[in-house]
């Protein structure tokens, strides 16, 4: 399964008052592991960076004036994340300004049902626990040490490990219990709204693809009948 870890950077907070994407970081997994492959790219967002925002992502004015249009590359973001889920944190923020840039070209906007929102998987997760980035990393012992100030690709990267070991880590599979995996759903939660996913237990997981056969038997009860004062027989 495809998916689009997804993170931007933007002139402010809020895309009805006419704030513009100035970064997008993606990268892409493969059955929830990195491929390697990757999109970052820097655009003009033909407006002022606020002081509030720069503090958080450091991108300003003059870096920025030289970078390409949205329009000029949104074909290249499109073509990227082609039909895959994305995962992003926080997603309505994110999705808002993507669709808003999509909107003033005249694009189709991307359905939210795409996106797999981690902020609300943490959320439910660990209830009442901080679910920010900083804080799942340090969480999941992820190391961020890196990430002075907010950054697409650096956020997309570290968002990456941390929606892994939301789904349950690297480890999943030395569980005794059956696998469980993400699936998307339309049913709606306690407080009204959409639960997003669920988990579902794969309950083929410990099948045997296929019965012992006669010699398999044979060699068993042969090795039984070596053993001396088994358990099961006091």
């Amino acid at each position: 399964m495809r998916e689009i870890v997804l993170d931007t950077e933007t002139t402010g907070i809020d895309p009805a008052q006419g704030h513009r994407i100035i970064e997008i970081g993606a990268l892409e997994i493969v059955n929830q592991t990195p491929t390697g492959a990757q999109l970052h790219l820097y655009i003009n967002p033909e407006r002022e960076v606020e002081a509030g925002a720069l503090e958080v992502h450091g991108l300003s004015n003059e870096f920025l004036e030289d970078k390409p249009l949205f329009a000029d590359i949104v074909d290249e973001f499109l073509e990227f994340i082609g039909e895959s889920s994305m995962v992003i944190h926080n997603a309505p923020f994110d999705m808002g300004f993507i669709n808003s840039e999509l909107k003033r070209l005249g694009r189709e906007e991307l359905p939210m049902t795409r996106a797999t929102d981690t902020l609300t998987m943490a959320r439910r997760k660990f209830p009442g626990a901080q679910a920010n980035l900083n804080a799942l990393c340090r969480r999941f012992d992820i190391d961020n040490s890196h990430r002075d100030l907010h950054g697409a690709l650096v956020d997309a990267d570290l968002l990456a490990s941390v929606y892994l070991e939301l789904l349950g880590g690297r480890q999943r599979n030395l569980s005794l219990e059956p696998d469980k995996t993400a699936r998307k759903t339309d049913d709606k939660g306690p407080d009204g709204q959409a639960e997003g996913f669920v988990l579902q237990a794969d309950a083929s997981r410990f099948d045997r693809p296929h019965e012992a056969s006669d010699a398999e038997k044979a060699a068993h009860l042969a090795l039984l009948e070596k053993l001396q004062d088994p358990v099961w027989n006091r």
